[in-house]
This record gives structure tokens, C-alpha cells and sequence, in this order.
């Protein structure tokens, strides 16, 4: 393992994660088994959202898509707030959640939606502006 790695994992993790509230994963990944935990930490946070393929808020936007298909609202929680934190608006991240009605159906859309008005209103940004 480099230090550069290292390295591209705190700074990609501080960029993602900064101010997110709640357990995140890497800490209940440790919790378990604290070599696993950082393995799997250096892999996703520090080669997988690191990587300059596409840019972080496309990354985040197809990963709400996702989560939102899957009806994962815990892990959706922390995507919703990563995607703020690199710069993706409410009402972008909204029309992601709506795009997904095709194929997840309207309960999932429900759900997340009520997750992003969650995140919104902790981090006082509820109502959004027409």
C-alpha cells in the first residue's frame, strides 16, 4: 500500500463525507474487522470514487439512481449528502429521483424523495426554490 493511496483515500473520503452525520460505512466495516475495513475503504473511497472517468457529481447522480432503484434508503442518506458535498443541487438530485420511476416505480421515488427532504431539512435547506 502507497502513501499516495492513502493519501487519495482521506482526500476523496474528506470531499465525499465532510460534515455527513451518522454511523459511515468504514467505521461499521472496522467495528468488525479493522484490516477488512481499511482494505475496503482504500478500494472504494481511494481507487473507485477517485477515479477521473466521469466527474464526482455524475458519479453521485448515477449512484442515487441506484440506490433509489435498489430502495436502499440508509446508504441513499449518505449518497444524498455526498452528492451535495461535491456540488449537485436539490433540484438536480430530485430530477434523478423522479427519472427513476420507469424502472423502480413510484413507491421507490416516494422514499427517496422523502430521504432527500430529510437531508434538506437537517442541513436547512428545505424548501427548495421553485
Amino acid at each position: 500500500m502507497s502513501d499516495d493511496l492513502v493519501e487519495k483515500t482521506k482526500a476523496t473520503g474528506a470531499l465525499y463525507f465532510k460534515d455527513v452525520g451518522g454511523e459511515k460505512p468504514f467505521e461499521l466495516w472496522r467495528a468488525f474487522d479493522a484490516a477488512l475495513g481499511k482494505d475496503l475503504s482504500l478500494f472504494i473511497t481511494g481507487k473507485l470514487y477517485a477515479r477521473e472517468k466521469i466527474s464526482h457529481p455524475t458519479r453521485q447522480l448515477v449512484t442515487i439512481a441506484v440506490l433509489t432503484v435498489l430502495s436502499r434508503p440508509e446508504e441513499l442518506k449518505l449518497h444524498i449528502q455526498a452528492a451535495l458535498n461535491v456540488g449537485c443541487t436539490p433540484k438536480e438530485i430530485a430530477e434523478v429521483i423522479f427519472q427513476t420511476f420507469t424502472y423502480g416505480g413510484i413507491p421507490t421515488v416516494n422514499t427517496a424523495l422523502k430521504v432527500l427532504r430529510e437531508v434538506l431539512l437537517e442541513k436547512g435547506q428545505w424548501p427548495i426554490d421553485e
